[in-house]
């Protein structure tokens, strides 16, 4: 069957050498290495036709549908880990709220605003090296409570560095995703971190999968890396095969280790959020933290290329209220899932 390129206001006509990306994207062909840095080196002046190639795989894939997410900070700080870019770790200075693990009763009732707030996913994250075996027995206790009064959200746990059988009790309990994020390339990792390797964060990845559990791992841009590290780590995510994928941009905090880098640039991270769409046109594309920072009013951009959002915050920063995220949706003609469209059927019957 031929396919056909959806053609987004005649944007066909500005596509240019751009429309051979969007064609290796909806066919499943790897982009090739020497075309990926040619996307991230190429000029502002072509970003029109770099997020069309963007939105004609994310349109084949996810049509106009945006899902929400809410993520819940279980336990600040008191980490013994030394990630550059974190305010919780260890070496971080950063004037945070530190507290120990979320009673189950709280994790929930969090669950049920996010709910309330029109999320389709809640993401309980800890800080830590990795899960003990009262922490994973925990976030499973939490698990089958938010099931029972919550049956339709999807739940994602992001515990650290965690074991294939600790993943197999985590999806046992109701847990559908395990977010564990690459961060970035083998080659950069050793910059922003020493206290764990990037074999460990590709390692959980795996444990994850042969657990039975989809993957959520994604990057942070912005962190000092090179094009080619970028290219290096949407490569290692789409052999994983990973069902969701979040890209992160820098944002700098005052007391960490790259508090004191520049925030990525509007066309930089909008050429990375192409990029992780073009390599991954079938994973979940999350615009996550710092995108309001590094984007500020051309925020909604991302959604040409992102069919998922965060809403209400981060781990230790604030972001994008939920209703303005809504309205912003809205106004670009993109849907919520489980929204009714036009002719009153969901989005997800009619894509």
């Amino acid at each position: 069957m031929t396919m056909r390129l959806p053609d987004p206001d005649g944007a066909l006509a500005l596509a240019g050498d751009y429309r051979a990306l969007a064609e290796d994207a909806l066919a499943d062909r790897p982009l090739a290495h020497k075309a990926a840095l040619a996307l991230l080196h190429s000029p502002d002046r072509d970003l029109p036709a770099v997020l069309w190639a963007a939105f004609a795989a994310r349109s084949h894939h996810f049509g106009r549908r945006v899902k929400l997410c809410v993520l819940q900070n279980a336990r600040s700080g008191l980490c013994p880990e030394d990630c550059g870019y974190c305010s919780q770790s260890a070496v971080s200075t950063a004037d945070i709220r530190r507290y120990r693990l979320l009673p189950v009763s709280e994790l929930v009732a969090n669950a049920r605003r996010a709910v309330a707030s029109g999320a389709r996913r809640y993401c309980m994250v800890v800080s830590g090296r990795g899960p003990s075996s009262g922490d994973v027995a925990h976030f499973a206790e939490a698990a089958r409570a938010i099931r029972a009064r919550c049956p339709g959200l999807e739940l994602c746990v992001s515990l650290g560095i965690i074991g294939e059988a600790q993943a197999r009790t985590l999806r046992e309990a109701g847990i559908e995703f395990v977010n564990h994020n690459l961060n970035t390339s083998r080659r950069f990792y050793p910059s922003i971190c020493s206290t764990h390797t990037y074999q460990d964060r590709l390692e959980t990845v795996e444990n994850t999968a042969r657990a039975g559990l989809a993957t959520c791992s994604g990057v942070i841009v912005g962190m000092g890396e090179q094009p080619e590290d970028l290219v290096a780590v949407a490569a290692e995510l789409r052999r994983l095969a990973v069902a969701s994928l979040p890209v992160n941009f820098l944002h700098p905090i005052d007391g960490t280790p790259l508090g004191e880098r520049p925030t990525p640039t509007v066309a930089d991270s909008l050429r990375a959020l192409a990029l992780f769409r073009l390599t991954n046109p079938r994973a979940e594309i999350r615009a996550a933290g710092g995108r309001e920072r590094a984007l500020g009013a051309a925020e909604s951009l991302v959604l040409f290329a992102a069919n998922s959002i965060f809403v209400d915050g981060y781990l230790t920063t604030p972001g994008q209220r939920h209703t303005d995220a809504v309205a912003m949706i809205h106004r670009l003609g993109f849907e919520l899932e489980d929204e009714p469209s036009r002719d009153g059927q969901s989005m997800a019957n009619v894509m």
